[in-house]
This record gives structure tokens, sequence and C-alpha cells, in this order.
């Protein structure tokens, strides 16, 4: 209500602007508020995700590389330790007790498939497993590579299979002075590093790929490309090679290359990368789901505590305020006083305005059945004048010997006996703003039909619709019809009777009032009826109030058809 008459002193546009615009409830303020307070909660909140997602993002790379260099180092160092195993044996394992000793040793040191003594011929002296034969041995690159100066060698390509996996070769010379050759096999699986392992990320693969990009050796092969060459240049660098791409199942997973035996062997360790699509945004998105939760939170708190003390009482007062609006002034906001003071002191200003609403209406009331009295016994008093006229003019008529005087005195009474019947159609009826056209017309061509001068029979039909027409219109269309009738009743009916039709239709968007005689009597030529006499004039006049057109016809049965079209006057309830 207060935009409304703000509306309407601000200027002749601001009542549309006022009922246009679109209305926020108390709980869409409430949200826009809650929204701006916690906004900044929520954009620290995923800065700070966003940060954290970055930074473990950059850690799981680094943790990559890390593992990646650390399996190089411990390979080394196993390869170390081998040389210096396979120093310290060699001098020890000839003889009859050779295979024995080679056996203990690798029961009881992890990480050895087999070893092996070879004499300077290639053939073999002892083991500690079976080794499958080779009759080109001594031909071999590390085979001989060692007889020509080399203090050890380190190779994946022995040149036959001495274990049932890919395994490295790391072999001495059995002495300075021995001819022989002293090989520890070593399983490539047993260098790559532990998944669970507290330095590689979670979901973490390892796999072992040959110069060619071959895997030797994996822990779950789906998570691993073809490793193309030029990943495996990228790695001879001090740093190795940090690469992402696209796995075969999985999506988008982090490699860490570096090279674990010379250019021969090289391990990848892989991890998923932190995508913006990856699971691994869940940890950093929970600051941000906490917040929204926390948000939600307090927004249901914040709408439960609204409902509760206040909107669920302004619903109760716009209830009482409809039960009002439809009249009923009697019913009393009293379940009011249990709201707060600034709803109990509404609902009462609410309560006192129909309080005064009731006194006011029974005021109006009483002015208008007072005025409603006046105006009826105002109408009453003009009918009773009129009749008065009407009765003074038929003494008149009755005292004058001249029959055109007679005629003129009669017309004249007959056009103010129309008007009496339109007062008391008004002060009789229920509403005396309109007056039913349909009984008025009835009524009318039966008081005409009364006092008319037809020497034979006369059958007379009014088909009418019904519609309630003020006086301003009824009084033209009145008269007019009292010209029409008395026209037909001097000149069609007067000799020897007929039919007289009266039809009134409501069409949009003209009514037409139509009045016809069968004719029979003697009738001036439709020419001299045209003429400009008083009733062709006074017609005329009628139809221009009624901002219509009148028109004469010769209907089929040889009478006259007057009609009137004028525009249809707004229907009244």
């Amino acid at each position: 209500m207060r935009r409304l008459l703000r509306g309407r002193r601000g200027g002749p546009g601001s009542d549309l602007e006022a009922v246009t615009k679109p209305e926020r409830t108390i709980r869409a303020r409430l949200a826009a508020t809650l929204a701006v307070a916690l906004a900044p909660v929520l954009i620290l909140g995923a800065i700070q995700s966003g940060l954290s997602f970055r930074r473990e993002a950059i850690d799981q790379r680094a943790a990559l590389q890390g593992a990646a260099k650390r399996t190089v180092t411990n390979a080394r160092a196993r390869f170390e330790a081998a040389n210096i195993l396979l120093e310290t044996l060699a001098p020890g394992v000839i003889g009859i007790d050779c295979a024995q000793r080679l056996s203990n040793v690798v029961r009881r040191i992890p990480g050895y498939a087999n070893l092996i003594r070879f004499d300077a011929q290639g053939r073999v002296a002892c083991y500690a497993d079976s080794v499958p034969p080779d009759p080109q041995r001594r031909d071999r690159p590390w085979f001989r590579d060692l007889f020509q100066g080399a203090e050890q060698t380190l190779t994946t390509q022995p040149g036959v299979a001495y274990a049932n996996e890919p395994v490295v070769l790391t072999s001495v010379r059995a002495g300075r002075d021995a001819d022989g050759v002293l090989t520890a096999v070593i399983p490539l699986a047993s260098l790559r590093p532990q998944t669970e392992g507290r330095g590689l990320p979670k979901n973490a693969e390892v796999a072992l790929v040959n110069a060619q990009g071959a895997v030797l050796t994996v822990t779950r092969a789906d998570a691993f490309p073809v490793i193309p060459a030029a990943w495996l240049e990228r790695s001879r660098g001090p740093n190795g090679a940090l690469i992402t791409a696209h796995a075969p199942k999985g999506g988008d997973r982090d490699y860490s290359i570096a090279p674990l035996v010379g250019n021969d062997v090289y391990v990848v360790l892989s991890a998923p990368a932190r995508g913006i699509w990856s699971s691994a945004w869940l940890d950093p998105l929970s600051g941000i789901i906490f917040s929204l939760l926390a948000f939600s939170l307090a927004l249901m708190a914040v709408f439960y505590a609204a409902d509760r003390a206040v909107l669920r009482w302004i619903g109760y007062l716009q209830r009482i305020a409809d039960i009002y609006a439809r009249g009923r002034f009697s019913v009393r906001p009293l379940q009011a006083e249990a709201a707060p003071p600034e709803i109990r002191q509404l609902a009462e200003t609410l309560d006192e305005m129909a309080g005064a609403i009731v006194a006011r209406d029974a005021s109006l009331t009483e002015s208008l059945a007072l005025k409603d009295d006046l105006l009826r016994e105002i109408h009453h008093r003009v009918k009773n004048n009129l009749q008065v006229i009407s009765s003074l003019l038929s003494m008149q008529e009755r005292a004058l010997t001249d029959p055109g005087a007679r005629q003129a005195i009669n017309d004249t009474r007959q056009r103010i006996t129309a008007l009496a019947l339109i007062y008391r159609a008004l002060y009789q009826g229920a509403d005396l703003r309109n007056a039913d056209l349909r009984a008025f017309l009835e009524e009318l061509t039966a008081q005409l039909m009364m006092s008319g001068t037809a020497s034979g029979s006369v059958r007379v039909e009014v088909q009418a619709d019904s519609l309630m027409i003020d006086p301003d219109k009824l009084a033209p269309l009145a008269l007019f019809a009292v010209e029409a009738i008395t026209n037909a009743q001097k000149h069609g009916l007067a000799a020897r009777g007929g039919a007289l039709t009266v039809e009134f239709r409501v069409g949009d968007p003209d009514a037409v009032l139509s009045i016809s005689d069968t004719g029979g009597g003697e009738r001036p030529p439709l020419e001299a009826l045209e003429a400009k006499g008083v009733g062709r004039t006074l017609m005329n006049a009628f139809a221009r109030q009624l901002r219509g057109r009148t028109e004469m016809s010769v209907n089929p049965e040889g009478g006259l058809t007057v009609t009137l079209s004028f525009p249809t006057p707004e229907a009244h309830p």
C-alpha cells in the first residue's frame, strides 16, 4: 500500500511502475542478506581450496620425481652391493662346495634369483639354481667385456632367460688371476619401489620399461600407455622427466620417468593427475562444501525463525483481511494475542479498522436508503405531475370539436403518458438508475393501444430482448416508439385493424427497434410519410439523440415498417 501511495504522489506513470515492479518476499530478502554476509567466507574458502589443490598437485609431482630418483639411487646401491658380494664370494666359490655356498647366500639374502660361477670358456662351474644352456655365452658382450679389462658389467640382455621374469645381470671377474666369472641374477621386480610407501602419492603405480618403451614389469598395466621414445630421451636429464598424459583407463595421470639401468631400463611412476574433473578435487572442495553447509543451515534457521515469528502471523492477518474483503467484519483476530507485540499491535489496528468500516457502512447504508427514498419520491411526484398534465389534456380534448385539434391534443397526451411511464418504471423498480426495456415496451404498447382509434380488432405482438437502460436513452427511445405506433394506428390499423409487431433486438454493435403493421388502411404514399412532418421530424430528432438512424419501408404484408438502429448501450446488471 505504501508503494501504491508513493506511486500516486509521484506522477501519472508512477502507479503503473509500482504495480509492475516485481515484489521481493521476506524470505527472498533474508536469503539475499545472508548471501551477501556469507559471500566473503565462501569466496575465501574457494580461494583456499584452489590454492590447496594447486599445492597438493605440485607436491604430488614433486613426490613422483623424488620417488623416481630414490628408486634409481636404491637400484644403484643394490648393484654396488651385489658387486661387493660377488667380489667377496669370488675367491671362495670354487671346488665341490661352490654350489652349496651359492645356494646358502641366495637363501639368506633376498633380492637374488640366482648366483652363477662361469669358467673362462663360459661354461657353468656351479650355481645356486638351474641355468639354461648357452653355447655362445663366451661371445656375449657382457661376458667378453670382462676379459677385455672391465672390472664389472651390468646388462638386461644376457642372451638367454635366466629366470621367468625380466632380470638384470651384474658380473665380476673371479679374481685377477683366475679365469672365471661370477654373476648375480637380480629380478627387475625387486628394484621397483613399493606403492604403499610413504613417499608415493595415493593410487600410485610403478612400471619398468626397456629402451623401446615396452613394459618389463608393472603393478597395473592399464595405468600406463605405450611409452614414447621422446619421453625416454627427456628422462636422461639430471631431474628425469615429468609428463601428464591420458592413461588407457582412468583419465589423465602424471608420469615420472628416470633411467634405472643405463639406457636399457627405465623406471616409470604414475599417479592420477589432479585435473579439474578429477576426484582429487573432493578434498579441496570439502572447504567449500562445509561453507555451503553452514550457509544452508543458517538460512534454514533464519527461515524457520522468520516463519514462526513473522510469516505465520502475516499469513493469519492476511486471512483475516480476506474475510474483511468479503464483507464479514464480525470476525476478530483473537489468535493474534499470542503473537509478538508488533504483530499484535497490527492486529489491533486491523480490528479497529474493521469496526470503523462497519460504522461507516451503517452510516452510508442509512444515507443511501434515505437518498433512494427521496429519489423515488421525486420520480413519483414527476409521474403524478405528468399524469395531471395528461388528464388536463384529455379534458381539453373532449371539449374540442375540431378533429385536427383533438388529434393534436391526443398525440401530445400520448407523448406525456410515455414520459410518465418512464418515471413510474424507475420508482417502482429495484434500480432507480435503470429500467428493463422489455417490460417497458410491453407496458407502453399496451397503454397506447388502449387509447388508440382503430375500429377493427388489432393483434399486438411484442418481441424484445432484455436490456437495462438508463433514462437518458429510454426517453428518446420511448418517444420514438410512441410516434411509430401512433402512425401505425392512424394509417395502417385505423380502418380494419390488423397486426402490430414491436420487436427489439440487442446486437453488436447496434441495437434495432422495429415497429411494423400489416397495413390495410388508407396510407399516404411513402414519400409523403418521409416528408418533413411533425412525427417524422420528432423521430429524426430522437434518433439523433441516440446517435442512430431511422428508416421506413413497405413490408411484404403491405404495411409500413419503421426501424431505429443505434449503438447498443452498455449493459447494466
